[in-house]
């Protein structure tokens, strides 16, 4: 049974960035996506110790979150039925190619590192949503209560609702001034990591690990990224 959790919590770690971009697109609502998406990792949790890890785990909590975004499209349609944007409503329930699971990585991470974002709040949101980390491993990781950590992010998911930050990929530009924000949550958690400012130990080898998990994730997720010139190092 603890072997079975584990797997889970591993697979959660990998795929749960992948999760929440695919359904955050597909519901417009960064906040509903994540619910979505814990709630086909409680399923997991209760089916997978008696019916056994599936063969392609990812591809089963993919499928799972889909279904319930694609319930909650046609429940916000079935409201809004007298309006004319129901049929423009359930068209994102269509499945997305999976070439796209990239672009939906690099569309969380520009959300969640946004410029409108305190520094703490980018990092917490960044560890929730791209790192799969829970709010207590957050808490537990820079030495802060837990309340604060959960406000941060529900703060942080507010101030993005109410600033109807699109989800999307931007260009030219702004897309540069972005990806510096992102890189310098990266750099942040990985600093923390490597040099903790806090508690009794040195190096923080789990922070270290969450940042280099968030770079591979940018670097699949862009692979174009301009490699830093000389000049600016």
């Amino acid at each position: 049974m603890d072997g079975v959790r584990r797997a889970i919590e591993a697979v959660w770690r990998i795929e749960s960035s992948r999760i929440v971009g695919r359904l955050a697109r597909l519901l417009g609502d960064l906040g509903a996506a994540e619910e979505l998406a814990q709630e086909a990792l409680v399923q997991a949790l209760e089916r997978w110790p008696e019916a056994g890890i599936p063969d392609n785990p990812g591809a089963w909590l993919m499928a799972t979150a889909k279904n319930r975004a694609i319930d909650e499209v046609r429940r916000r349609a079935l409201v809004a039925r007298k309006h004319e944007e129901i049929a423009r409503d359930e068209e994102p329930a269509a499945a997305p190619d999976d070439d796209e699971v990239g672009d939906d990585v690099l569309r969380l991470m520009l959300v969640a590192c946004h410029p409108l974002l305190s520094i703490e709040a980018r990092v917490a949101l960044a560890l929730r949503l791209l790192g799969g980390l829970t709010t207590e491993e957050i808490a537990r990781a820079f030495l802060v209560a837990e309340p604060t950590i959960a406000q941060r992010i529900v703060r942080a998911k507010r101030t993005l609702s109410e600033a109807r930050v699109p989800f999307e990929v931007p260009g030219g530009k702004e897309l540069e001034e972005r990806l510096t924000s992102v890189f310098q949550v990266i750099y942040l958690v990985f600093n923390e990591g490597y040099a903790a400012t806090r508690g009794d130990d040195w190096m923080r080898p789990d922070l270290c690990a969450e940042a280099l998990r968030l770079g591979r994730n940018s670097r699949a997720g862009c692979p174009t990224i301009p490699r830093p010139t000389a000049s600016s190092r």
